[in-house]
């Protein structure tokens, strides 16, 4: 009896030891392919995104999917591209401006005129910040020279982009095959809840991506509404910028406050002090009160939920964490509407009344 009991703790103690392993070996392999995790993970949202107007297509105008997909995409990089335009040249028109006075805010601030120089002579910073002009002076230049890390970012970038567009064709052209061989494998008991949980993860997806644009035009807006208000040059492109980068969870708002309070700083450091507050007040706004009233119709959740989500998805996964939140919670409610009985969600929804 006792070598029956040994047998079985050492077979316990291998299987634990196993599955530690194996846990310990997946970590790894994702911690490895992080990269290409987070491609698919931006693929399938724009899939997702994507695939209703290319059904439209296909039902309107063109029968083959694959030209119906390539239309669609090819439409959706045109804007893109006119988009970046848009922002770019006169992004790169300002920075060539602001390159070619750089030598002389410089002298300017040394003593103690200009705009700058003039905040610091009010603040009786002057003479702590002449040595630190000098060494901003020196790091622009050597930055100006060193091109190799901005080249490799801007290839990799590229690279990303170009990943994530071809991931994307590829799923929308062979979603429906994928999905009728998954259909087949399923059998005919479970076609029906595959469809319908299916069915509602691409609503959930595409209410969050449609909810997730609704709040960077509204940043956008209030972004420009402020910087005209403030008289800073190119409020438009600016705040187009700003509502860009918003889309990105986390540091989107912040990295949108960044370029614009800069501009803004670069116009009048009053304007720069304004456009700080404004991002301030607006990302707590934001993060507590646009985006759970938002996302609670565009995905049909519950305002705490959405709020909740993601805050404990981004303090346990960072960026990648905080963007699936809202759709995994989704999905979740999903299927614990399809598998879970209707009386025990009644019974639960009671006790939690009470």
């Amino acid at each position: 009896m006792s070598e029956v009991d040994d047998r079985t703790t050492a077979r316990r103690v291998l299987i634990a030891i196993g599955l530690v392993l194996a846990t310990a070996a997946g970590l790894v392999l994702v911690w490895q392919t992080r990269r290409v995790l987070a491609w698919t993970v931006v693929a399938v949202f724009l899939a997702v995104a994507l695939n209703p107007l290319v059904e439209r297509v296909q039902r309107r105008w063109v029968r083959r999917r694959t030209v119906a997909t390539l239309l669609v995409f090819l439409a959706f990089l045109v804007v893109l591209g006119a988009l970046a335009a848009l922002v770019l040249v006169p992004l790169v028109e300002q920075l060539g401006r602001f390159a070619e006075r750089a030598p002389e805010l410089v002298r300017e601030a040394r003593g103690g005129r200009g705009p700058v120089g003039g905040v610091l002579e009010r603040l009786h910073l002057r003479q702590a910040a002449g040595p630190h002009i000098d060494q901003l002076q020196r790091y622009g230049a050597q930055a100006g020279r060193s091109t190799v890390a901005a080249l490799r970012a801007t290839v990799q970038g590229v690279a990303g982009a170009l990943t994530v567009t071809v991931l994307a064709f590829l799923m929308v052209v062979q979603g429906p095959r994928l999905l009728s061989g998954v259909l087949a494998l399923a059998g005919e008991g479970r076609r029906g809840r595959l469809c319908r949980i299916g069915r509602g993860a691409s609503r959930t997806i595409t209410g969050y991506v449609g909810g997730n644009l609704v709040i960077s035009v509204i940043c956008g807006l209030a972004t420009f509404v402020v910087l005209a208000l403030t008289g800073v040059p190119f409020a438009g492109v600016i705040a187009l910028v700003v509502a860009v980068a918003d889309l990105i969870p986390l540091v989107g708002a912040t990295l949108g406050a960044i370029a614009a309070g800069g501009a803004a700083f670069l116009h009048s450091p009053t304007a720069g002090v304004v456009v700080l507050v404004f991002f301030v007040l607006y990302q707590q706004v934001e993060n507590h009160l646009l985006q759970p009233v938002i996302m609670s119709h565009t995905v049909q959740l519950n305002p705490l939920v959405v709020l909740v989500s993601v805050l404990v998805a981004a303090e346990l996964g960072g960026l990648v964490g905080a963007l699936l939140a809202i759709p995994v919670a989704g999905i979740v409610r999903i299927l614990l509407r399809e598998f879970v009985p209707a009386s025990q969600r009644h019974r639960a929804a009671e006790s939690g009344e009470t």
